[in-house]
């Protein structure tokens, strides 16, 4: 499916109704302006067919989550443009409702009460509504966040550099079902992993990131493999997933190596059926891989 000016791609499922949907960001002409005729969201089904679009007070989104319970669905977008609703992160209904807006639209910051941000990169909720924010796609921030449902920090690394917890660039941002959240560190060329109650660092990987630094980070849906993306020279990477308790080195399994000039940006998983779905900014497509039994 080709969109113009692709940079997120989040898959919808665990409710029928959203079973399979995929939704992605095409961005007008000039994207950091909300007011653009074009679409920013657009939502195809599981074999790439185009169902609709939505456009909202969104400016140049960047990451995209897709937050499924029993009782709603919802979907989480974060905002890097500088104009006046940018540096936010903003949450939807799956029709393209406005449900809630975090951080002060418009104005950079690095706050705590109220949250601010600096073009963040990625989020990721879980079912209890706890939020995993990785602020600083290139602006004055460099931190992970965890936040309450009503916007408590629980916990937060913040500082930049290259020493434990610390980030340059923390770009995506993903939780496996054993409690560990992964960090993809971009400019550090590394994975970061800090357990999720506590926000204690438990190990870190980089020997397997020295020709490009990882850009988006999920886990297969049996957590088998940790998948991540490379956009400087075009490969996915499977690397194997720690067992419970240890973190140890990275192991690559296999890589797929895709085009000249596709530069895979971000990705998600279908849960149900493992696909993996890579956004492409350089190509300006979402591509579909489909695990082989």
């Amino acid at each position: 499916m080709g969109v113009s000016g692709l940079k997120l791609v989040a898959v919808l499922g665990g409710a029928s109704l959203l079973l399979g949907l995929l939704a992605c960001y095409k961005a007008g002409s000039e994207p950091q302006r909300g007011g653009d005729d074009v679409p920013k969201v657009v939502v195809y089904d599981e074999e790439g067919y185009f169902l609709k679009a939505w456009n909202t007070t969104i400016e140049m989104p960047h990451g995209m989550f897709a937050l499924n319970t029993l009782n709603a669905s919802s979907i989480w977008i974060t905002d890097v443009g500088t104009g006046e609703n940018g540096h936010t992160v903003k949450q939807y209904s799956p029709s393209g409702e406005l449900l809630q807006v975090i951080g002060t639209p418009g104005k950079a910051g690095s706050g705590t009460n109220p949250l601010q941000f600096d073009q963040p990169a990625e989020i990721f909720v879980e079912e209890t509504g706890d939020i995993y924010i990785v602020d600083g796609d290139g602006g004055m921030n460099n931190r992970l966040l965890k936040v309450t449902p009503d916007l408590k920090t629980l916990w937060l690394h913040g500082e930049e550099g290259s020493a434990i917890t610390q980030f340059r660039i923390p770009h995506s941002v993903t939780v496996d079902s054993v409690g560990r959240v992964w960090v993809a560190d971009r400019a550090n060329q590394r994975i970061q992993v800090f357990d999720k109650i506590t926000g204690e660092w438990l190990g870190s990987w980089s020997s397997c990131f020295t020709q490009d630094g990882p850009y988006s980070v999920r886990l297969t849906p049996d957590g088998k493999y940790v998948i991540v993306l490379h956009l400087n020279i075009g490969t996915i990477s499977i690397l194997a997933a720690p067992p419970i308790g240890l973190i140890g080195d990275c192991v690559v399994v296999d890589t797929i190596q895709l085009a000249n000039k596709v530069k895979p940006h971000l990705m998600d998983i279908n849960k149900q059926t493992g696909a993996i779905y890579v956004a492409e900014i350089g190509a300006q497509q979402v591509q579909r891989y489909v695990p082989l039994n």
